[in-house]
Parts: C-alpha cells; structure tokens; sequence
C-alpha cells in the first residue's frame, strides 16, 4: 500500500535536493537574463524627475539590474522605481 506519509517525506526530500542543486550551481546559471532596452521603452534622457540613478535598480556608473547594456544615469525607463530615502 501507498502511505502518504512516505509519499510525503520522498516529496520532501526531492525538494530539498533540487533546492540544494540550485544553491551549488555557478552563478552565472543562476543569474537572470537582463531585458532588452526596447522592452522596457528606454530613453537616454529623463522622463519628468524620473531618471535612471534616482531608480533603485541603478548599478553605479553605467548598469542596471534589469536592463541589458550601458545606461546613462540621466535614462529613463518603464521599470522605474524610485530609490527609498
């Protein structure tokens, strides 16, 4: 007979195995693929006060976290999110 206490407990374990396979892979294989500039209707320029180094996102001097490329802190895009004070 099927006890579900063992279907369970294999569940478990399985996950447990994947979550551990995830946590030992190179982080590269782990790492998200950034989205294009035309995705996010990009614009080298400010849009309003919203510009890229006022966007929590912002990686200092020229990246973001979420968009592919070199971006121009005074960029714009529609992931913008404002940097908490």
């Amino acid at each position: 007979m099927n006890d579900p206490k063992r279907s369970t407990r294999r569940t478990i374990l399985q996950g447990s195995l994947a979550v551990a396979l995830l946590a030992a892979a190179p982080p590269g294989v782990r790492a998200q693929q950034k989205a294009a500039k035309s995705l996010v209707q990009y614009l080298d320029k400010p849009k309003g006060d919203q510009r890229c180094d006022r966007c929590v996102q912002w990686l200092p001097p020229d990246s973001c976290k979420l968009v592919a490329g070199p971006i121009s802190a005074q960029g714009w895009c529609a992931l913008f999110a404002i940097k908490p004070k």
